[in-house]
C-alpha cells in the first residue's frame, strides 16, 4: 500500500499518512502525552481510547490523505489532520508531543499540510478551533495567516483562505 509523505521546511521533519500499522506507536504517544493533550486541548476522547479503538480508527480509509503523523528524524512526535467538512472547506487539527514543543515543528508541519491542502486537494478555506488559553496555538495560526472569525465560551475559531485571486 502506498503511503503519502509530505516534506516540510525542516529537513529533519516530515509528515507521513497514518494507518493501522502505526496504531501501537500512536497509542503510546497519546498515553505519554495525556496530561499535555487535555490541559489546553479537547483530546479527552483520544486519551480515553484504548489501543483497539485507535487501531480501528486508523484503519478507516478516506478517499484522500487527511491524517498525518509528524515524524522528527523518523520518530513519531505528533499528528496533523485535515477534516473534510464541506470540501473545498476543511477543518484543521494538530498536536505535538510536549517534549518537542517550542521549536517551530508545529508551524512547519501545519505549513506543509496547508500547502498540501491547497495544491493537492484544491482546498479554498481551512478553519481551526483553539481552546481558550492556548496562546501558543493561536500564535502559530496567526503566523501562518489565520484570522479570528468567531469567539465562543471555550474556544476561538480561526480561518485561513487558500484561494488565490
Amino acid at each position: 500500500m502506498w503511503v503519502k509523505v509530505l516534506a516540510t521546511a525542516d529537513d529533519s521533519l516530515k509528515l507521513r499518512e497514518l494507518g493501522p500499522a502505526d496504531a501501537a506507536e500512536y497509542y503510546a504517544l497519546v498515553q505519554r502525552n495525556a496530561a499535555h493533550l487535555t490541559m489546553l486541548g479537547d483530546y479527552h476522547d483520544e486519551v480515553a481510547s484504548n489501543a483497539t479503538d485507535v487501531a480501528y480508527r486508523l484503519a478507516q480509509r478516506t478517499e484522500i490523505s487527511v491524517r498525518f503523523g509528524v515524524y522528527l528524524q523518523e520518530r513519531l512526535v505528533g499528528r496533523v489532520d485535515l477534516i473534510p467538512v464541506e470540501p473545498p472547506r476543511y477543518g484543521l487539527g494538530y498536536w505535538l508531543s510536549e517534549e518537542v514543543t517550542g521549536r517551530g515543528y508545529a508551524t512547519a508541519a501545519v505549513a506543509a499540510l496547508l500547502r498540501y491542502a491547497g495544491e493537492e486537494l484544491g482546498a479554498t478555506d481551512v478553519f481551526a478551533g483553539v481552546t481558550r488559553g492556548n496562546v501558543r496555538s493561536e500564535a502559530l495560526l496567526q503566523r501562518l495567516g489565520f484570522e479570528v472569525v468567531a469567539d465562543f465560551d471555550s474556544y476561538r475559531r480561526f480561518h485561513h483562505s487558500l484561494s488565490h485571486p
